[in-house]
């Protein structure tokens, strides 16, 4: 809006110039020379005050290189991290759905294995497509997880190098702030982690199970073959 303002002032400041430019009976030569000089003073501050805008400050005459280069620092310390807020809140969303998938998968698996000798083909056909299809959310849900890895990554990279550009620039305030926030979010990146090394850890300790459990139920199978077999075949001559 400020910039809106800058701009009407200038074009009603050019309009009226031009009124009296050609309104005056002095001559042109004359005329010309004046608002020249008059126009260009006029639009440089004009620019000049439209150039700081997006900057906030509180004197005009206290501003050097060295200030501006530092708040310019925490500005992009702000939105360093912002980035990383929300890569971090993608990143924990995507291991959260990653872990509910394998513990779903899991529970699955289980059913399966409990239920194992006694279900008929259909219905052991079924519970296989459910498993199936939940195997493939389960890599889904991890193909996500990396991707958001890697974008929370170089989130991180590109907070840390704002930090250090703002320390340098004399920025230490806003080094700090940004240091302590790429601290939170690798803590709860850690803590969300966790949760998914936890159901990695159950998924494999069910499949060990199913090895088992599956090598346990064929050993079974072929006993009742053995007995089914009449005990005149099993006699030798």
């Amino acid at each position: 809006m400020a910039a809106l303002r800058r701009g009407a002032a200038c074009l009603s400041f050019l309009r009226s110039f031009s009124r009296v430019l050609f309104s005056s009976r002095k001559p042109a030569a004359q005329k010309l020379g004046k608002w020249t000089n008059i126009l260009y003073t006029s639009i440089a501050s004009l620019t000049v005050g439209g150039g700081l805008c997006a900057i906030p400050f509180t004197q005009v005459e206290n501003l050097s290189h060295d200030s501006l280069i530092r708040r310019a620092a925490s500005l992009v310390t702000g939105s360093s991290s912002t980035f990383l807020s929300q890569t971090t809140l993608a990143l924990i969303d995507a291991i959260t759905e990653y872990s509910k998938a394998v513990h779903t998968l899991i529970a699955l698996q289980k059913r399966y294995l409990a239920s194992m000798g006694k279900l008929t083909a259909a219905e052991e056909d079924s519970i296989w497509q459910v498993i199936i299809g939940q195997r493939a959310k389960v890599s889904d849900r991890q193909d996500e997880c990396k991707r958001f890895e890697s974008t929370w990554f170089n989130a991180v990279k590109l907070c840390e190098t704002a930090a250090e550009a703002a320390y340098m620039s004399g920025a230490e305030q806003a080094s700090i702030t940004v240091q302590t926030n790429i601290q939170v979010a690798q803590s709860q990146v850690e803590q969300a982690r966790k949760l998914s090394q936890d159901a990695d850890k159950k998924l494999a300790e069910t499949k060990v199970m199913e090895i088992e459990r599956v090598a346990q139920y064929a050993a079974s199978l072929e006993n009742n073959d053995e007995e089914d077999v009449p005990e005149a075949y099993l006699r030798e001559d």
